[in-house]
C-alpha cells in the first residue's frame, strides 16, 4: 500500500534520491521543520525521502529494514524499507513501516504527536487507538544530548 501512496503523491513533491547522506539530511531537516525531534527516525541507507507540501505526505525509502533501540525509554522500535506519514506541525499521522516491541510482540505505530509543547511528551499510537507517551528528549540525536 506504501507504494502505490507513494505513487499518488508524486507528483508536485519535493523528491532526493540516490545519495544516502543527501536522504539523511533532509529527513533531518523535515522533522525540524514539523517540529518533532531529529532522531525519531534513525534511518541508514536512506535510497529516497519525498514531501509532498501540498497533501503533507512524507515517504522514505531504505535499501533494508532497520531496528534501532532507543536506549533512554528501553524500546525497540522496527522501520521497514519504507515509511510513509502524514505530517502536520508536531505530528505524524497515518504511519506505515514503523513498529514498536512491547514484551514479546510488534505494535504497528498509526500516530505520532507532540501534544503540549510544555509538557515535554511525545505521544505513539496504534491503530486501534492505545497509546504510550515518553519523554521528547529520548529521541533526540544522541551526539546532540551528549
Amino acid at each position: 500500500m506504501g507504494s502505490q501512496q507513494i505513487e499518488n503523491h508524486r507528483e508536485n513533491a519535493e523528491i532526493y534520491s540516490g545519495d544516502s547522506l543527501l536522504c539523511k539530511q533532509k529527513s533531518t531537516e523535515l522533522l525540524e521543520e514539523i517540529r518533532l525531534p531529529k532522531g525519531l527516525l534513525p534511518l541508514d541507507d536512506l535510497t529516497e525521502v519525498g514531501y509532498n507540501r501540498a497533501s503533507g505526505f512524507v515517504w522514505l525509502k531504505q535499501k533494508k529494514g532497520k531496528q534501532h533501540r532507543f536506549r533512554a525509554i528501553g524500546r525497540t522500535v522496527s522501520y521497514d524499507t519504507e515509511v510513509t506519514a502524514f505530517v502536520g506541525e508536531r505530528r505524524m499521522r497515518r504511519l506505515t513501516g514503523v513498529k514498536s516491541k512491547e514484551l514479546l510482540i510488534w505494535i504497528t505505530i498509526s500516530d505520532i504527536f507532540v501534544d503540549d509543547k510544555d509538557s515535554g511528551k511525545i505521544t505513539f499510537a496504534n491503530p486501534s487507538g492505545i497509546s504510550r507517551s515518553f519523554p521528547v528528549s529520548a529521541f533526540e540525536v544522541e551526539e546532540e544530548k551528549k
